[in-house]
């Protein structure tokens, strides 16, 4: 028996050769394809109402009788016929292709009509949509008296005949045709636990419901296909990385492990301890760990981390950070080093821009084994990098490097552990599906004597009492940071600002402190002189660019103003909030940003003036942005879904995770299962999709 993935659309009855490679174009080669071009939204044309009842304004749908039409000549030509359903009479017209109105609309003929009436010397109704209904009285509605599909489409389909009443009836045709070739791809137990619908049916229903139950459950399967097979994708890949080979079992946890937590000035959080039980729990197994640590700005996560690398080191092992920018890498090196140095662990950082002798006794260092720790940019990566023993890989702010870059580090050993880290809140949805193929912990306590940053919002022409603010607060020892934006298309315009704003205030408001500028046009000496100016509190004042966006630590800092705050996007506002409050002191955020503001930049400001939340700001974040914006252009794995949404359906995202990774642990399931998805198109996308972003 054939199989739609194997019909080609040109055989359907009214498409044909060229018009097959219209449809081609636009990704409709097969049965399969059309009939998974869902639509787009729908129009409920199910009221239909006697004349008698409708009124000027309405939009409903009226079945009578075609009483009389004809063509008017004059200055606006038109074709108009008079209908009757016996309750009263209508007119409807049409100002375009007369000669073609004529040949349809006839005296005597019964149809449907829909569209908004009107009143010009009676009811009317102008380029109504309409079916017409055989001399039985049959209904066989496509644009009338039911829930009309309206599809994608394009002025290319358009000219094809393929608007959306093109489309519906070549629907129609290939649903009447083929639907008895429509192969049930899940197995029949689990369409039956989930009260989904037979795919054959939903299929029906999606393009044509007669009441919106039928649409709410055919969207309801078709949804749960999407998100199943993606987490089948991921939970197949998830247990091919723990099968293909077998990991480290680290065995000790070590002196040095247990001296490095007791000479800490602070104690470990419950929500940090309770990450490095998990993590050790994965370590100890001889299946390879693959982990997202996540936590908000300011939890801790970097001490997870080093807890982690050392207790690889204690083992016999090697470990290498990595972060996505120089100012990060250095940071963190900067915190690290001086701990592991106290419990004689060598650690050395590799970033662009090094000078040759020290970067060529780093990498000797790293081969011999000589040097524990690595800590390090993208340049980890490179080929002159060699490890002797590497056996856990940490990737920081994970969401910034592509899959490939956080495989490449791993294949630098012989399966390592790998801890993936951000800071970014991930809404639950996004972890599932992003992150759904690594365990995932998350550290949602922030350490003791933290106090929540309170943030304001102030118009531009407020800023002369913000610096007045600013100075009182730094005669009584604080720091603070000033923030301009730095994006692509005005990069020239925002350095001036920030480089302008420098000069001003350093001659100004702030004469009598020290004010630093940093921005990433400065070469990575330059930028590490001045945050360690400021780190030490020789310098009161930082202006920058968002260089500054994760990864600097300054306890001392409690204020930051971030200008014109409405071109900044929530996540990366919450990010740089997280800048201060690091401090057992209480903290301040300052929103500068001009009225009249956008809906969505007032959503934005509004969400950061009311919560400290990160997840529940990354909600807000996804929300307003969708998942492709929220993850940025940057190759991210997740195949395009059609019908579902990853806002709206986590219910049914999580349902269909829970089944999928079921599946995968009953091997004569999955066997099944995976030949019927691997019959299937939509399946053999997405898996093509997410193996390319494996890839790179």
């Amino acid at each position: 028996m054939p199989r739609l993935g194997d019909i080609h659309v040109r055989y359907l009855k009214g498409v044909g050769e060229k018009r097959g490679e219209i449809l081609a174009a636009h990704g409709i080669t097969t049965v399969e394809d059309l009939l998974y071009w869902f639509p787009r939204r729908y129009l409920d044309r199910t009221t239909v109402k006697p004349l008698r009842e409708v009124r000027e304004g309405d939009e409903a749908t009226i079945v009578g009788k075609v009483v009389s039409c004809d063509t008017v000549r004059g200055k606006k030509s038109r074709f108009v016929a008079l209908i009757s359903d016996e309750t009263g009479f209508v007119q409807c017209v049409w100002f375009h292709s007369l000669h073609l109105w004529k040949k349809i609309i006839r005296p005597g003929s019964m149809f449907a009509f829909n569209g908004k009436f009107g009143y010009f010397n009676g009811l009317q109704l102008v380029h109504p949509e309409f079916d017409k209904i055989d001399t039985g009285g049959n209904w066989n509605m496509l644009n009338t008296g039911t829930i009309i599909p309206l599809y994608p489409s394009n002025e290319q389909l358009s000219q094809a005949g393929y608007d959306s009443r093109g489309l519906r009836r070549v629907m129609r045709r290939a649903l009447d045709s083929y639907s008895n070739l429509i192969e049930e791809t899940l197995p029949e137990e689990l369409v039956r636990n989930r009260r989904l619908l037979p795919l054959a049916q939903a299929l029906q229903w999606i393009h044509f419901p007669a009441k919106q139950e039928e649409l709410h459950a055919a969207q309801k399967r078709l949804k749960f296909d999407e998100l199943f097979y993606l987490e089948l994708i991921l939970a197949l890949r998830r247990k091919n990385y723990q099968s293909s080979a077998a990991g480290i079992a680290f065995k000790n946890v070590g002196d040095r492990v247990r001296q490095l937590i007791d000479n800490l000035p602070f104690t470990l959080t419950g929500a940090q301890q309770r990450a490095l039980r998990e993590i050790w729990e994965d370590m100890k197994s001889p299946l390879p760990m693959n982990r997202l640590v996540q936590g908000d700005v300011g939890s801790g996560k970097t001490m997870v981390a080093l807890i982690s690398m050392l207790l690889a080191v204690e083992n016999g092992y090697q470990a290498a950070m990595m972060a996505p920018t120089e100012i990060l890498a250095e940071q963190h090196y900067l915190n690290i080093y001086p701990l592991l140095d106290e419990v004689g662990v060598n650690t050395v950082l590799l970033v662009g821009g090094q000078k040759k002798k020290l970067r060529e006794r780093f990498l000797g260092e790293l081969k011999d084994g000589v040097a524990q720790v690595a800590v390090g940019t993208h340049a980890l990566i490179q080929d002159e990098v060699q490890f002797k023993r590497l056996g856990l890989v940490v990737v920081d702010e994970q969401h910034r490097f592509g899959v490939l870059q956080r495989m490449a580090l791993r294949d630098k050993g012989e399966k390592p552990d790998v801890l993936v880290m951000t800071a970014t809140p991930i809404p639950r949805t996004l972890s599932m599906t992003l992150y759904g193929d690594l365990d995932l912990t998350v550290i949602d306590e922030l350490p003791s004597g933290r106090k929540p940053v309170r943030t304001v919002w102030r118009p531009s022409h407020k800023r002369q009492e913000i610096y007045h603010f600013i100075r009182d607060e730094l005669v009584q020892g604080k720091q603070a940071f000033i923030v301009f934006p730095l994006v692509e298309e005005s990069e020239k315009i925002d350095l001036r600002a920030a480089t302008e704003t420098y000069e001003k205030v350093k001659q100004g408001f702030f004469e009598n402190f020290e004010v630093g500028l940093l921005h990433g046009r400065m070469t990575s000496q330059e930028k590490e002189q001045v945050m360690a100016e400021f780190k030490a509190g020789r310098m009161q004042v930082l202006i920058a660019t968002t260089v500054i966006e994760v990864g600097v630590d300054v306890p001392n800092a409690s204020i930051m103003v971030i200008e014109h705050a409405e071109r900044f996007g929530l996540t990366q506002l919450h990010q740089l909030r997280g800048r201060v409050g690091r401090g057992s002191q209480e903290s301040l955020c300052i929103l500068v940003a001009d009225t009249p503001l956008s809906r969505e930049a007032r959503l934005r400001i509004n969400t950061m003036c009311e919560t400290n939340d990160g997840f529940r700001i990354a909600e807000v974040d996804l929300e307003i942005r969708g998942p492709g914006e929220f993850l940025g252009t940057r190759q991210h794995g997740l195949p395009d879904f059609r019908i579902a949404d990853l806002v709206q359906d986590r219910e049914l995202l999580e349902k269909a995770r829970s089944d999928a990774f079921a599946v995968v642990e009953d091997e004569q399931r999955l066997k099944q299962v995976v030949a019927r998805a691997n019959r299937y198109g939509f399946f053999k996308r997405f898996r093509e999709k997410m193996e390319l972003a494996e890839v790179g």
